[in-house]
């Protein structure tokens, strides 16, 4: 008889493992058991090694972490899902740092066994695919590489928690669809989902946007407006670039994520939300602490678990696989056929270091598949990378040095000119004001740069 895999039960109450050997296919999967720590441990000093450890939290003699930490020692790439009553935060993010799987609560219910069998089990060509996972809002979370699928099991775990969560990655790596990943993960998907950019929000407007007024308040205030807090009661609020919030704030965000108790401005009154806090940012925040523009306490309560998209550059094997998924989206957004990609501008993509990440590979893509010009889109690209200094290759000395200091002056405004119009949602007024020039000279560097208007793709957009 030929099985999928072997996998191994480790704990000591007999009912919960004759429960999962009902629940597993058992012409699938040969099943094997260990009531302790150490009966575990037996299984891994000889051959062959189980492929999956399902494995309790409370066992006779060391716990289930112990557990895995020795298992890990014999046999550092397997597959472990931690079983157990327990939903502490402290234990999950314990479990998810020493590299568990998954987590299962106990007691097992099928629908969420077979979809953690489905995860461990994957064998190539599938392993190889492209996930596509579609997150609401007309947005998908990808994962093609190892790193990125295990960001997602990883989502998927943390999830199952209220613990809060710093998501950190460079702008454009996709944050908002990762945070969006975990709310639909969540008890809270049928919930709202709210987004906050604390950049993008006026510093004297972001109190009011989150916390709401109450009529009179201030000038203009004719009623009472709800915040995203309580708009959001019993869902999530995702912080977008909350490294930007005025440290004034931040005393109050602390209440919330402390007591879940704040007031209306203009209001004494107490209001309680439970609402899931998600925070993002691109800066580092221990410069920040130390510079004092971001409070300490603040930082370690929204810091119970962190999670960091890679940027393109780091997941370089994912670049084919996220090219054709993102050329396919946008064939149909624009009612055109999808474009081919030649052996030498997949070459030149994949070697290219994309320092806007996603949002610049969808406006890359944008334009090639507008005009159709292989050669121009390939030459754009090897004259960016020979333009700009890179991690992967210094910038050579010689040639001109104030053409050199032109393009990446150009470069610089234009980057910074997208993040504005991005964070802004296409406001033009609005993205003058946060780069403080005039609404004139943006639209005249809009038509310089030949900057466009992102179509809705699906593609990260945080």
């Amino acid at each position: 008889m030929s099985f999928a895999g072997t996998i191994l039960v480790v704990d000591d109450e007999p009912s919960t493992v004759k429960d999962i050997a009902r629940l597993i296919e058992p012409d699938s999967y040969r099943l094997q058991w260990a009531s302790t720590g150490t009966e575990a441990l037996e299984h891994f000093q000889k051959q062959p090694h189980p492929d999956l450890v399902l494995l309790d939290y409370m066992l006779p003699d060391f716990d289930g972490l112990e557990t895995m930490r020795r298992i890990r020692m014999i046999r550092p790439d397997i597959k472990i899902v931690m079983l157990s009553c327990m939903t502490g935060t402290r234990f999950v993010a314990h479990a998810i740092r020493l590299g568990a799987q998954d987590y299962l609560s106990k007691p097992v219910h099928n629908e969420e066994l077979q979809e953690v069998l489905r995860q461990c089990f994957k064998h190539s060509p599938e392993d190889a695919s492209m996930e596509s996972i579609d997150v609401g809002n007309g947005t998908y979370f990808f994962a093609g590489s190892p790193a990125m699928k295990k960001l997602r099991s990883q989502a998927a775990m943390v999830a199952k928690t209220d613990l809060p969560l710093l998501i950190l990655g460079e702008s454009g790596t996709g944050k908002e669809v990762l945070s969006r990943l975990i709310h639909k993960y969540s008890a809270r998907a049928h919930r709202m989902f709210l987004k906050v950019n604390c950049a993008a929000v006026p510093a004297d407007l972001l109190e009011s946007e989150l916390f709401g007024y109450e009529q009179g308040a201030f000038t203009g205030a004719n009623k009472t407006r709800l915040g995203r807090f309580e708009l959001a009661n019993n869902g999530t609020v995702f912080l977008d670039e909350i490294g930007e919030m005025p440290p004034a704030l931040q005393a109050k965000l602390l209440q919330v994520l402390q007591e879940g108790k704040f007031s209306r401005l203009g209001s004494r009154n107490i209001v309680q939300v439970d609402v899931r806090i998600l925070a993002a940012t691109n800066i580092n925040m221990e410069q920040a602490i130390a510079n004092r523009t971001f409070r300490e306490d603040l930082y370690y309560r929204l810091n119970g678990f962190t999670l960091e998209m890679p940027p393109l550059r780091e997941r370089r094997e994912e670049i084919p696989l996220l090219l054709k998924h993102m050329m396919v989206g946008l064939a149909e957004r624009y009612a055109k056929a999808p474009l081919g990609f030649s052996e030498g501008l997949m070459q030149a993509c994949v070697n290219y270091a994309w320092p806007g990440n996603l949002r610049e590979m969808d406006n890359f893509l944008k334009r090639y598949l507008v005009f159709g010009d292989e050669a121009s889109v390939i030459t754009e690209l090897t004259s960016a990378a020979a333009a700009r200094p890179s991690a992967d290759r210094p910038r050579s000395s010689s040639g001109d040095l104030k053409q050199i200091a032109r393009d990446v002056k150009g470069e610089a405004e234009m980057q910074a000119i997208s993040e504005a119009l991005q964070e802004t949602s296409w406001n033009r007024k609005r993205a003058a004001a946060l780069l403080n020039i005039s609404y004139k000279a943006l639209l005249y560097k809009i038509k310089q740069y030949g900057i466009d208007k992102p179509v809705e793709t699906g593609v990260p957009s945080a």
